[in-house]
């Protein structure tokens, strides 16, 4: 092993432990980043490579595995057999890396071979155009559609949300009472709305699903259906970005190239949270993002089926210096990341932060200008967990209080935290209420 500087550490082991799919992995981690298993390790930031953990481990059989980590993305490389992603031997990897514990040393022949191969791979990808995502992904996998086929589908999406509407004044003529027991006619609908390609429409028909008990909340999101078939069907007397928002909603897929070709936007990314949830057999991935300098709010969506493994590129507390580019329509704007300056780095403040009024208005801001929004990224200053016979809430110095969402649970890890104390909170705002993703203590962001 060369004999060079310790390399600075970026990464906290609770961000390296957010990787692991799940607790044995962790667990497993934990065991193996000692010295007793690893014949060799290094750090490898060459000019032609992107910072690269390298490192031979010994497993049961003679050969030792040969694992690598691309700090920039992150990306992962083993040759055990294990199919969790990314491996114990990876984590493992990256604990020693973030202890200190690994050198900077040249990259051996198979850790350069593996980068060059990913290299290759992504000049084929920009070369050749995509669509829409495809699970697993942030990209996809077909190519543009023809005029002819754009128009078939077009004209799919309005048969199918005109049957919506028709349908939508039949629960209304019948009575939210017989509406709110759902059943065979609200799957059918749903379905109906995925057949025609208008798969985000049907996403929130399934999602009004949740709230069937309630005939306030249940008018309110038939209401917001019906909006959203006269915004498509009058969407070229919008303004542009509205249309874009109204397209978006319904799923209307836009190709990848089109994103790609807009003007990027280069900041600091900061990571300030990421959550999953499973919507028809398909796990999504919001990562909520916020510029270090503009304050900017983004999201980065991911999906992966049962199987699959999601993208594990964006930890929450990290930042990176990166180009992004946005597709049109949505609050928060959408994202894709398009070009990597430097390997993310552990943030140092919580960009955007504001108090609960503030963070409301923008809220109301976005919602005007996309009626369809669902979700929405804080960041609070000043506030405290309370809890009153009414739930748990986050509550700031002026009075103001936000309900925290019943369905996260109780947030007993954030009270642990905070300790009493006000304290900087990130966390995704919904009709349900504040689901907290990240508290800033000691330093960093800790993951709720």
């Amino acid at each position: 092993m060369a004999e060079t500087t310790t390399v600075t550490t970026v990464w906290t082991t609770d961000q390296v432990m957010a990787l692991a799919p799940d607790s044995s992995a962790q667990r497993a981690a934990r065991g193996l980043a000692g010295d007793r298993v690893w014949l060799e390790t290094g750090l490898s930031a060459a000019d032609d490579i992107d910072p690269t953990l390298w490192g031979l481990c010994q497993g049961s059989g003679s050969t030792p595995y040969q694992t690598a980590v691309d700090l920039t993305e992150p990306a992962f490389k083993c040759t055990c057999p294990s199919r969790k992603f990314p491996c114990k031997h990876a984590l493992a990897l990256l604990l020693r890396w973030s202890s200190g514990s690994v050198p900077e040393a040249v990259a051996p022949s198979w850790a350069s071979a593996w980068q060059a191969a990913r290299a290759a791979r992504a000049n084929r990808a920009t070369a050749g155009p995509v669509e829409d995502p495809k699970p697993g992904s942030r990209a996809g996998g077909r190519a543009p559609v023809s005029e002819k086929a754009q128009a078939r589908r077009a004209d799919r999406i309005a048969a199918g949300l005109d049957e919506l509407d028709r349908w939508l004044a039949d629960q209304v003529r019948a009575g939210l009472a017989g509406t709110g027991k759902g059943g065979a006619a609200w799957d059918t609908m749903t379905a109906r709305l995925v057949d025609a390609q208008a798969a985000s429409a049907a996403g929130i028909l399934r999602r009004t699903g949740a709230v069937l008990g309630s005939p306030e909340r249940l008018l309110g999101e038939l209401a917001r259906l019906h909006l959203l078939v006269g915004g498509y069907r009058r969407q070229e007397e919008l303004p542009d970005e509205l249309a874009a928002s109204v397209r978006m909603r319904v799923g209307v897929p836009i190709a990848t190239e089109t994103v790609l070709a807009g003007a990027p936007v280069r900041d600091r990314w900061q990571v300030h949270g990421v959550r999953d949830e499973i919507e028809d057999q398909l796990t999504v991935r919001r990562a909520w993002l916020r510029g270090a300098g503009s304050g900017q709010p983004l999201i980065v969506l991911s999906f992966a089926v049962a199987g699959q493994s999601l993208p594990v590129d964006l930890l929450p507390g990290t930042e990176f210096d990166a180009d992004v580019c946005l597709y049109p329509g949505g609050q928060p704007a959408r994202a894709l990341i398009a070009k990597r300056h430097a390997p993310p780095e552990r943030m140092h403040f919580v960009a955007g932060g504001a108090g609960i009024e503030d963070n409301l208005r923008a809220h109301a801001l976005a919602l005007a200008g996309d009626p369809w929004l669902d979700y929405w990224p804080m960041a609070l200053d000043g506030v405290c967990p309370v809890r009153d016979g009414s739930g748990w809430a986050l509550v700031d110095a002026d009075g103001f209080g936000l309900p925290l969402d019943p369905a996260a649970g109780e947030p007993w890890r954030l009270v642990a935290v905070t300790a009493g104390r006000p304290a900087t909170i990130t966390g995704e705002w919904s009709a349900g209420g504040l689901r907290p993703l990240g508290v800033w203590a000691d330093e960093r962001l800790v993951r709720l």
